[in-house]
C-alpha cells in the first residue's frame, strides 16, 4: 500500500542509524526516530488541511452564523452550532468570548453549549492530528462522539431552561444590542471574493495556525518520544490497559488539570496508543484536556453561576466518559482499527 509518509519515515531512519549510529531498537534511538518522523509529518499535515478548511471559512459570514443559530432554537440549531464548532479553531478558554458574544447576540443558551463543547474537542488541529496519528476511521469516529456529545448536551441544558443561571450582565448586554439601531441587512451582507482572495485567507489562517501551535506540537511530540522509548509497555497496560474497568474515569480526572493546546496533546496520545493504552481511555484524556479544562471552568466562573457550571461540568465529565467506554468496546469488535 502506497503511503505517503514513507519518505520522512525513511529520512527518520537515516538520521538515528547513519547520522547518530544509534539502533532503532534502542531506547534512545527509538525516541528519536519517534520525534524525527512524527514532527515533519504532523506539520505538513498541519500546513496543508489547515490551508484548505481555512480557504472554505471565508465562506462563513460571523454576522450571518449568528443570524442562523439565533434562529433555529431546536435540535437544528444545535446541529449547526455544533458543526460550525469543527471549523473554528479556537481552543477552550478562546472558545469562551465567542460564546459570550452568541448569547449576547440572542442566540439560545443550548445552542451556545454545543458550539462551546465543539470548537475545542473537534476543531481541524484535532482532525489533522488525528487522521494523521491514527487514520481516516478513528478520526470519523471521534468526530462522530466529540459532535454528538456537543449536540446532546446543548439540546437538554436547552429543555432544562436554565437561562436563570446565567450571570445577569450577559442579558444586560443583550438588552442593550437589540436597543442599538441595526439594519439587519447590512449585518447580513456577504463581501464578494474571488477565489484568489479565499486563498489569501486560506494561506493567511494556515500561517497564522503554524505560527501558534508549532511549538506545541514539537512539545508534545517530544513528550511522546520519551513515552515511546523509555516507560515500559507493562506500567502502561498495568494501570491503564484494558483490565482496569475504571482507567478511563482516572484518565478524565487526570486530563482536566492538564489544560494543553490539542496539538500538544495528541502527540503523547499517540505514544501511549503504541504502549498499549486503549484508544478510548486515551482519547477521553484527550477531551478531558481539551474540552474541559480547569482554565476553561475557572473563564466559564465569570459567566455562568455555580448551578449551571455544575451541570455543564457534569455533562461532560459523564458524556466523555461514556464515549472512552463505547470507544474501547468497538476496539474489541475491531471497528476502530485502521
Amino acid at each position: 500500500m502506497f503511503d505517503p509518509f514513507y519518505p520522512y519515515d525513511w529520512l527518520a531512519t537515516q538520521i538515528v542509524t547513519r547520522l547518530l549510529g544509534l539502533s532503532i531498537d534502542s531506547h534512545l534511538g527509538s525516541s528519536l526516530h519517534f520525534f524525527f518522523y512524527d514532527v515533519p509529518k504532523v506539520l505538513t499535515l498541519l500546513l496543508t488541511i489547515s490551508f484548505i478548511i481555512g480557504t472554505f471559512q471565508s465562506f462563513l459570514e460571523p454576522e450571518r452564523v449568528r443570524f442562523w443559530l439565533g434562529g433555529k432554537r431546536t435540535f437544528i440549531g444545535n446541529i449547526m452550532a455544533a458543526t460550525v464548532g469543527i471549523v473554528t479553531p479556537f481552543c477552550s478558554c478562546s472558545a469562551v468570548p465567542l460564546f459570550i458574544g452568541f448569547l449576547e447576540a440572542g442566540v439560545p443558551l443550548g445552542v451556545t453549549f454545543s458550539y462551546l463543547i465543539s470548537a475545542p474537542m473537534v476543531n481541524e488541529v484535532a482532525v489533522v492530528l488525528l487522521w494523521g496519528l491514527f487514520g481516516f476511521r478513528v478520526t470519523l469516529l471521534y468526530i462522530a462522539f466529540g459532535v454528538g456529545l456537543a449536540i446532546a448536551a446543548g439540546y437538554i441544558i436547552g429543555l432544562l431552561k436554565l437561562e436563570k443561571w446565567v450571570e445577569p450582565f450577559v442579558w444586560e448586554l443583550q438588552k442593550a444590542r437589540r436597543e442599538q439601531p441595526n439594519n439587519e441587512d447590512d449585518d447580513l451582507q456577504i463581501t464578494k471574493l474571488t477565489w484568489g482572495d479565499r486563498c489569501k485567507q486560506g494561506q493567511f489562517q494556515s500561517t497564522e495556525i503554524f505560527k501558534s501551535v508549532w511549538i506545541y506540537v514539537v512539545i508534545g511530540i517530544g513528550v511522546g518520544a520519551g513515552i515511546h522509548g523509555y516507560v515500559p509497555t507493562e506500567f502502561i497496560t498495568r494501570w491503564a490497559g484494558a483490565n482496569n474497568p475504571v482507567a478511563v474515569p482516572i484518565a478524565v480526572i487526570l486530563g482536566v488539570p492538564l489544560y494543553a493546546n490539542v496539538a500538544g496533546v495528541l502527540p503523547i496520545t499517540e505514544a501511549l496508543v503504541n504502549k498499549g493504552m486503549p484508544l478510548g481511555t486515551v482519547l477521553s484524556f484527550t477531551m478531558a484536556v481539551t474540552a474541559l479544562s480547569f482554565p476553561e471552568i475557572v473563564i466559564l466562573k465569570k459567566v455562568l453561576r455555580p448551578q449551571l457550571l455544575v451541570v455543564f461540568i457534569t455533562f461532560m465529565t459523564f458524556g466523555i466518559i461514556s464515549i472512552g467506554y463505547l470507544f474501547n468496546f468497538l476496539l474489541t469488535l475491531g471497528i476502530t482499527s485502521n
